[in-house]
């Protein structure tokens, strides 16, 4: 059986690790801080000090951080994944980041006899424990193949998209598409407030109909009972809508919805806010 790593251990890489072990396989794990991981450190999860000594020996690298800086941190810097690795090595980065910079990581992999893919993911929290992720690919196809088994281990939906930065670009993509979402569910939840409805059966009404979404089921409890732990934390969603953003600009695209939502979110970060989940939106609306 091949050899695993995964760098970066936080709420959604720590279960698909615990979900690879499930699945019979061992994982070699780095984490700056070796305590928020010790509770699930076993025979098949082994803790490493150093990216490189996580990375020697692996046959498939996996990456998840939180920012396009800290992807280009762990790969690229002299005792990064892409110098320490051995050769022929696959690196898997499920990080949502810049198209561009999956392009430049493919290239320098590849000038190092190495095989990089992009490979965001969606799904939350939820779905990293039930391992019911969508996964989107980019890179080569034939090292797409070869990870499949693996990526079916952490996901449920799986699609190969195309060249490096084209999994990148899918999940720009998705991001675009949640801002008009949970902006939806939060308007709705506001104007069933203000005309006096009850809220949960407007939602029970609703949710089952063309209204229905991921976010209404998932989301919509959440804003009601106050429960904003993230799962997927605001500041890392205004991370990924400035990265599509940046792009939209650069092909001369307006996109509305998605400017006004990066303006709401950019607003409860600067309220002190950002490490909450996506679904405190709703305290936007109740400003």
């Amino acid at each position: 059986m091949k050899q695993l790593a995964f760098i970066g251990i936080g709420v959604m890489g720590k279960c698909m690790v615990q979900n690879l072990s499930n699945a019979g396989y061992t994982i070699h794990i780095y984490t700056r801080t070796k305590e928020k991981v010790i509770d699930i450190i076993d025979e098949t999860i082994i803790w490493h000090d150093s990216i490189a000594s996580c990375v020697r020996e692996a046959d498939i690298i996996m990456t998840m951080v939180g920012f396009p800086k800290d992807v280009e941190d762990v790969y690229m810097k002299e005792q990064g994944i892409i110098n320490m690795s051995k050769k022929d090595a696959i690196l898997i980065d499920f990080t949502t980041s810049s198209p561009t910079l999956a392009k430049t990581l493919y290239q320098c992999a590849k000038e190092q006899g190495k095989h990089s893919l992009d490979c965001p993911v969606s799904g939350g929290d939820i779905g990293a424990k039930n391992a019911t992720l969508s996964i989107m690919v980019g890179g080569d196809e034939d090292m797409y193949l070869q990870i499949l088994p693996i990526l079916h281990v952490v996901g449920k939906t799986v699609h190969y998209i195309g060249p490096a930065g084209f999994g990148q670009h899918t999940k720009m993509t998705n991001q675009i598409a949640l801002a008009g979402a949970i902006s939806g569910v939060c308007e709705a939840i506001t104007y069933a407030k203000a005309v006096g409805l009850d809220v949960e059966t407007m939602l029970q009404c609703i949710s089952q109909g063309a209204a229905g979404s991921w976010q209404m089921e998932n989301m919509a409890p959440k804003m009601l009972n106050q429960q904003f732990d993230p799962g997927f934390y605001i500041k890392h969603y205004i991370k990924d809508m400035t990265i599509a953003k940046k792009q939209v600009d650069e092909k001369n695209v307006n996109l509305k919805i998605l400017d006004n939502v990066l303006f709401m979110y950019k607003t409860l970060e600067e309220n002190g806010l950002g490490d909450l989940g996506t679904q405190a939106l709703i305290k936007y609306y109740e400003q």
